[in-house]
């Protein structure tokens, strides 16, 4: 049995959280033996462990200046002072100080994996939490693999770190089965009327988000006549700003917050259409869930997205903008056959991604 160990900053709201809580939940525990540390607990992701999973949390609570506080020390040393156990196998689920940490384990029998989840476009995006650049490449020398979400994430790493051995690409692992069983499930709070069409995002109501880029997206469908309604399911501290700007449009009846939903997938399904506004993504869990309940999908372009959708094969991708966005979506509602022709779509590419196949690749690469 393999002794193998997650750091992660926490298992709060974010899509690489929750990818990584559904990875530990099930892989084999016959040849696992699964510790999982986070570096600040609290997390909502938390209650979803399985109880064979060996949960640890460094601080209770997360605190301002934290990633300042992780360059302080040498990542040996780092190391030290929060991993004080052996393992087989040392994975690093998220960019920065958790791959710094984990750089600097001195057992060198011990496996090391780094998980790139984002576009760092740029090498002082790529080195943003390490002392240096030197010392960004240094770290990631140290690992027996990097792992990249998608083949966009992928290059845009080779081009920071070409100095580094060429990444991998394994795609996240989805809890397939669960997902359809939920998305059957009624909704309660909610009403979604058959008059209008039911748009909905999912994810951190924040800027990067572009939830607000949606909000404007709304209020010029609705003034052009169009009866779409918009669900905005996660929370944020940007939902006050776009609060105030429904108010000030009178569009707060036609823009609905939904918060934090264990179950987000049966909103999914009851509405018409997907709606992705990210100014990055990795590879979108969200999109992910969205084509397996079979809710087709309008997303402007961020990595992982051609990987998702092709081109334009199973879902509609637009140039990075709200205008580009506004007419995908303005497209759709004038051409109701295509929306149904891109359910359909969506329906066979959620067969793709069946929890088992992406698990034994991950399974088989720690092996």
């Amino acid at each position: 049995m393999k002794h193998i160990l997650f750091l992660i900053h926490d298992l709060g709201v974010g899509g690489a959280e929750k990818v990584l809580v559904n990875l530990v939940n099930h892989m084999d525990k016959d040849a696992f033996d699964i510790t999982l540390i986070s570096l600040f607990g609290g997390g909502i992701n938390e209650k979803f462990l399985e109880p064979h999973i060996h949960y640890k949390v460094i601080w209770k609570k997360t605190f301002r200046g934290n990633s300042k506080l992780f360059k302080l020390g040498s990542p040996a040393f780092l190391h030290r002072l929060f991993i004080k156990d052996d393992y087989d196998i040392e994975v690093a689920f998220l960019e920065g100080p958790v791959s710094r940490i984990i750089s600097g384990c001195p057992n060198k029998s011990t496996k090391l994996f780094s998980w790139i989840h984002i576009e760092q476009r740029g090498e002082d995006r790529g080195a943003g939490s390490f002392r240096s650049y030197r010392e960004a490449v240094k770290c990631y020398q140290q690992f027996s693999k990097i792992v990249c979400v998608s083949e966009t994430v992928k290059e845009c790493f080779e081009r920071n770190f070409p100095e580094v051995n060429k990444p991998i690409v394994r795609y996240n692992v989805i809890e397939t089965n669960k997902i359809i069983k939920l998305a059957e499930l009624p909704t309660t709070d909610v009403t979604f009327r058959k008059d209008e069409i039911n748009l909905i995002g999912v994810g951190k109501i924040s800027k990067r988000k572009g939830f607000d880029k949606i909000a404007k997206i709304v209020f010029r469908l609705r003034n052009e006549g169009y009866k779409v309604h918009f669900f905005a399911l996660g929370i944020g501290d940007a939902k006050g700003e776009i609060e105030q700007y429904l108010k000030d449009t009178n569009m707060e009846d036609y823009y609905t917050f939904l918060g934090y939903q264990i179950n987000p997938y049966n909103y999914v399904k009851k509405c018409d259409l997907f709606v992705c506004a990210s100014m990055a993504e990795g590879f979108s869990t969200a999109v992910t869930e969205s084509l397996i309940v079979g809710t087709p999908v309008c997303t402007v372009r961020t990595s992982g997205m051609q990987e998702l959708l092709g081109d334009n094969e199973w879902g509609v991708i637009t140039e990075n903008s709200e205008e580009a966005l506004y007419y995908g979506i303005k497209n759709l509602l004038d051409n109701r056959e295509l929306l149904s022709y891109y359910k359909k779509m969506a329906n066979e590419r959620g067969k793709h991604f069946l929890t088992e196949r992406q698990l034994k690749e991950i399974e088989r690469l720690f092996l």
